[in-house]
């Protein structure tokens, strides 16, 4: 019987994060192709559970500031003119694509008005979240750079369960990237890669074995 959801925010809770880089790429002239060979370096290296560590999880952590993460990325990447892009803002820039996925916060609140409790786990970028009905969906917030912790870390996942009084074998877990599915799974957790709500709702429904979509 599942008692707790674990959810994922961007990418998750919102549109996907391909289509917002997509309108950042274009807004700012990125040189896509340069971009996604820089990122894919850095993000296989954050997520590959190795003890080699970059920038990326000290940002997720909280350990390395916003600002000196966009210098360091800028200073990566290139414009279609060749230059590097301006780094005040950058992060915002890329997520501002972002829209809330009001059919997974419509799935939320139908979960926990069946009684099971939720619980938001979300690596930071040093983002600001819109924090409005929050209190309508989550019973608990775990924020990586508000707690020290990233995921896929095991401690994150413990940190999360505990703070729901779930133990994991009884909880599911939702997030678009892979890994962090795979430590959870590590765990006891049971995982869904998400991909687009519908899907997402339906596997939860078949998990909770309750209805979850509204007319």
């Amino acid at each position: 019987m599942v008692t707790g959801v674990l959810i994922d925010w961007g990418g998750v809770l919102t549109t996907s994060m391909a289509d917002s880089i997509a309108k950042w790429i274009d807004a700012d002239r990125i040189d896509g192709e340069h971009y996604r060979a820089v990122m894919r370096e850095l993000v296989e290296v954050a997520y590959s559970g190795e003890d080699e560590e970059n920038a990326i999880h000290a940002l997720e952590r909280g350990e390395l500031d916003g600002a000196a993460f966009e210098r360091d990325l800028a200073a990566r990447l290139l414009t279609l003119d060749g230059m590097p892009p301006v780094a005040e803002g950058l992060l915002t820039r890329m997520f501002a694509g972002f829209e809330r996925a009001e059919a997974m916060y419509d799935m939320l609140r139908e979960v926990r008005g069946h009684g099971v409790k939720t619980c938001l786990l979300s690596n930071s970028w040093s983002n600001t979240y819109e924090r409005d009905g929050w209190d309508e969906v989550f019973d608990a917030v775990v924020i990586s750079g508000e707690v020290g912790m990233r995921k896929p870390e095991p401690r994150i996942f413990h940190h999360a369960l505990d703070l729901i009084g779930q133990p994991g074998e009884s909880c599911v877990f939702i997030d678009d990237i892979e890994a962090n599915i795979v430590a959870a799974r590590a765990l006891g957790i049971a995982g869904i890669h998400h991909r687009e709500p519908d899907t997402t709702i339906l596997e939860l429904e078949s998990l909770l074995r309750l209805p979850l979509r509204r007319a």
